[in-house]
């Protein structure tokens, strides 16, 4: 069992809401009632009730065990679900875990990087982070039972033969692909064809609304909730985007002295990510005039606005912003994007010593397997870079692709999608 092979002294499951906490928690009961926990050994309290957000979790923890009848003192497992609304948790849960040394502790909540933050200054080696972020495509593939329609193939890249995924019925892999765009970060919408039809009613009310009105203006003390839901609108809608502070904030009439702090909150609940900029060299800019934003998970725009489809002029940038959330499951990875006058490579991977070591560039297009020089940004970066095996994605193409001494790889989004999510996967299994 994970939980009990992983844990120091507690755990903090963090994420987004709706992406399977709770039901995690509740598995990680039944598991233990199977290995023998005496059920009523087992506490399970939802913080979010506003009849406990006063009450030190130690009283609740003493509350609990005197309902239970037991006289017990050790080997208990507490669970405090929603722990965000317990003011100064970590101090409470610290206190918990050095008073209570032969008793284990779980909680969870969905402001991820404000718990992780609060995690490390209080925690540091008494509590085990786990970050449960949305569906990346492959588990999303996974759920569906559609693996019969991945295969595994290797190509050249990065000066290896590296283990790629294709598949044997793209067409049917692309329609999935755009269904994940629409619904698919969230396990209970991609079964639930009713939720499909309205997912506004679901994903804006009971997530977005839920942290934009209420979690985040409680935690950080917000008192024009107004300002941060024109922001997250504007990001949400131009996911993919560039902007600098003053292009954010005149389209999204917020004063630039509140953007950062905005910006800052909704990456802590998990909603966005800022990428940063270098250039055509690789250098990092001295100032971070300009930035890229991208939703954590793509189906957030569909909730706010309308499921898209493949021929709107936007879905570039969905697509886009659908491969990006596969790398944001990497939490020892950061993204980086290329941009200098007249060029701009979509992702780039740098080294230990901040260098390129590939590129990416993101297309929902087939023509420039057949023009690839019209890649001209892209060949210019791997050029001035030493880089010989970039990858551009495509609708359909796949295959290498030879242009002034450059190994294009190309790959449909949907399968480097599901390839980037499942070696990420692989990954953490074996780390």
């Amino acid at each position: 069992m994970v939980y009990e092979r992983d844990i120091r002294r507690a755990v903090v499951l963090m994420g987004p809401r709706r992406v399977g906490k709770t039901v995690m928690l509740y598995h990680l009961v039944e598991d233990l009632i199977k290995n023998g926990v005496n059920p009523q050994k087992i506490i399970f309290i939802t913080i979010e009730n506003p009849i406990y957000n006063n009450i030190p979790l130690e009283q609740l923890f003493h509350f609990a065990k005197e309902a239970t009848g037991l006289k017990d003192k050790d080997d208990w497992h507490i669970i405090f679900d929603e722990i965000q609304y317990c003011r100064d948790w970590e101090v409470h849960l610290k206190t918990l875990v050095d008073s209570y040394r032969k008793d284990k502790f779980i909680v969870s909540g969905s402001a991820a990087a404000a718990l992780k933050f609060a995690s490390n200054e209080s925690g540091a080696g008494r509590f085990t982070d786990f970050l449960l972020p949305p569906l990346t495509f492959n588990e999303y593939i996974s759920l569906k039972g559609l693996e019969r329609i991945i295969n595994p193939i290797n190509i050249k890249w990065n000066g290896k033969m590296a283990e790629f995924y294709s598949t044997s019925h793209l067409e049917e892999l692309n329609k999935h692909f755009i269904d994940y765009i629409n619904f698919g970060g969230y396990p209970e919408v991609i079964f639930s064809e009713k939720i499909q039809a309205n997912p506004g009613r679901y994903i804006r009310q009971d997530i977005v609304d839920k942290v934009l009105l209420r979690d985040l203006p409680s935690l950080y003390g917000i008192s024009d909730t107004r300002e941060l839901n024109s922001l997250f609108t504007t990001i949400a809608y131009n996911s993919g985007g560039e902007f600098s502070l003053e292009s954010l904030s005149k389209q999204s009439q917020v004063p630039k002295n509140t953007l950062k702090k905005y910006i800052e909150y909704l990456e802590a609940a998990y909603l966005i990510r800022q990428v940063k900029r270098i250039d055509q060299s690789g250098k990092r800019f001295k100032r971070d005039n300009f930035f890229k934003i991208y939703l954590t998970n793509p189906s957030l725009r569909s909730a706010l606005f309308s499921p898209i489809s493949s021929t709107d002029e936007m879905f570039g940038n969905m697509v886009e912003t659908a491969i990006f959330a596969q790398w944001m499951h990497r939490d020892w990875f950061t993204p980086w994007y290329a941009r200098w006058n007249k060029g701009e490579v979509d992702m780039v991977g740098l080294n230990e010593t901040l260098s390129p070591v590939w590129a990416l560039e993101i297309k929902w297009s087939d023509r420039y397997y057949s023009k690839p020089k019209d890649l001209k940004s892209l060949i210019k970066f791997c050029q001035e870079n030493n880089l010989e095996t970039p990858i551009v994605t495509s609708i359909s193409k796949e295959g290498e692709v030879e242009y002034e001494g450059i190994h294009i790889q190309f790959l449909p989004s949907s399968s480097y999608a599901y390839t980037v999510g499942k070696n990420t996967l692989d990954k953490k299994i074996r780390k």
